[in-house]
């Protein structure tokens, strides 16, 4: 009776502990099933350009349907946060952010299959940010970085902006625009060293584009080339623009304080010497006077000065006035040649300054214009492979079904017709190339597949004609050397 009483004890222990058991496995099946769904994404930042749509990606691994689900894309800098909620099937607007009303969705069909990618359109450059995509009942979420890259930033603008005072070197001043994300400027000599410059002056404007502008002291070189390259490493974007200083620019500004500084000194000089010598000559002749008004109160009053003595005394005093005038004649032809020689020095000097530098942009082009427009071809490879075509105007420029037409040397023209709704953006530069031309650092706008090639030296005659035949630009263009 004993043995079954324990047993029956035992049992009635047990019971109460079983429904707990049961609890504990289902909450730990439960939360190990929920373990292991979880959002993806890309691991690197997504890079877009101002103006185009982008896509966010973002699923849930492995695939679950999540049309009935919360689902949120927020951005923690904002204010709302909210940049896309999909609540009860629909995309639920009310607390989304103005900037974003009208510009984000997700894709329907595909949430079924656990893919809540974001699609943004129209990027602005207020878009680049951290971007967070959450599933509230899972608990998931993950970030998605975006950077937003401008389509038109601009070659730098190279300029000689004065003289070092201290160390007599030539500041070098370089500009870009259009920016996106903000970049970094960075000098370089002609062997491809860095350059220590002074720190880059950044402006962002109301489109939130950066304008950079920074310069540099350099001194006269083996090659006198320098470089001024302006990157963003995020969004790979590199442009660079190079100037060549000639020698003689460098020892006319290295030689030219001395010439002015000494020409004041040697003009003072002579006209202290000049006021001296005058101020001797006036005394001189003062005493010359006297002493001849002496000598003939002696020829009348003193019968025993003599007439030969009379006349020695007149003829020494004569050759000293004589050689006096000499003198004096001297130092004025010596003031004259000196302040000649230093009209001229001066002179050489500012046509030697506004002479002494020469330009050249990424790739080498000296041409003569004949006739330009608001469009003109800015800039032709040297190898033949591309050409750069700009808009000089403010606004937009429609070129539907315009023609332009080059001629290499005397060979037959060859033409390019723009597309019927090819519009050419305010003050942008667009590529015109082979196929096959073009990176992300320099990509491609427009393929011209029967674009010949020429050599550095070659003439280039380029004739832009509107749709109606109306010529709008001619130019006459030898490839650079």
């Amino acid at each position: 009776m004993t043995g079954i009483t324990q047993q029956m004890d035992g049992l009635s222990l047990q019971a109460p502990l079983r429904p707990l058991r049961l609890l504990v496995v289902y909450l730990h099946l439960i939360h190990s099933c929920r373990g292991q769904s979880q959002l993806i994404g890309p691991s690197q930042p997504i890079v877009a350009t101002v103006g185009d749509d982008v896509i966010l990606p973002c699923s849930l691994e492995p695939t679950e349907d999540v049309a009935a689900k919360t689902l949120e894309w927020t951005r923690s800098d904002l204010n709302p946060i909210f940049v896309l909620v999909w609540r009860a099937g629909q995309d639920y607007a009310q607390i989304k952010h103005p900037s974003f009303i009208g510009r984000t969705w997700l894709f329907p069909d595909e949430l079924k299959h656990g893919n809540i990618s974001l699609k943004l359109s129209k990027v602005k450059p207020s878009d680049a940010g951290t971007y967070k995509c959450y599933i509230p009942k899972l608990n998931t979420e993950y970030f998605v970085d975006l950077v937003v890259a401008s389509g038109a930033v601009s070659l730098p603008v190279m300029s000689l902006a004065g003289i070092d005072e201290a160390t007599r070197g030539v500041v070098l001043q370089c500009e870009s625009k259009g920016w996106c994300p903000e970049p970094e400027v960075l000098w370089l000599d002609g062997e491809g060293n860095l350059l220590s410059a002074g720190p880059t002056e950044t402006v962002r404007g109301p489109d939130d584009l950066y304008t950079v502008s920074s310069r540099v002291t350099v001194e006269k070189s083996h090659s006198n080339s320098f470089t001024c390259r302006v990157q963003q490493k995020d969004t790979n974007q590199t442009r660079e623009t190079e100037i060549h200083v000639t020698d003689d620019f460098f020892e006319v500004q290295s030689s030219s304080s001395v010439p002015i500084n000494t020409g004041l000194a040697v003009s003072l000089a002579v006209f202290v010497i000049l006021f001296i010598l005058l101020l001797l000559f006036s005394v001189w002749k003062w005493r010359q006077n006297k002493m001849n008004t002496k000598i003939s109160h002696r020829d009348v009053t003193d019968p025993s000065v003599t007439a030969e003595e009379a006349e020695a005394l007149t003829g020494k005093k004569g050759k000293e006035i004589k050689l006096l005038k000499k003198q004096l004649q001297d130092e004025q032809k010596k003031k004259e040649e000196a302040e000649k020689a230093l009209e001229e020095l001066m002179a050489k000097n500012m046509e030697e300054h506004a002479s002494g530098v020469e330009v050249r942009e990424h790739e080498d082009s000296d041409y003569e214009e004949d006739k330009t427009g608001s469009v003109i071809v800015h800039e032709v490879g040297r190898n033949g492979n591309y050409i750069y075509l700009r808009n000089t105007l403010s606004e937009d420029q429609q070129m539907g079904e315009w023609n332009l037409e080059m001629q290499i040397n005397d060979t037959e023209p060859i033409t390019y017709t723009f597309p019927k709704t090819f519009k050419l953006k305010a003050d942008k530069i667009i590529t015109i190339a082979v196929p096959g031309y073009g990176s992300l650092q320099y990509p491609t706008d427009l393929i011209w597949r029967e674009l010949k090639s020429w050599t550095p030296g070659d003439k280039l005659k380029f004739t832009l004609t509107s749709n109606k035949g109306e010529i709008k630009s001619t130019q006459l263009i030898v490839s650079g050397r």
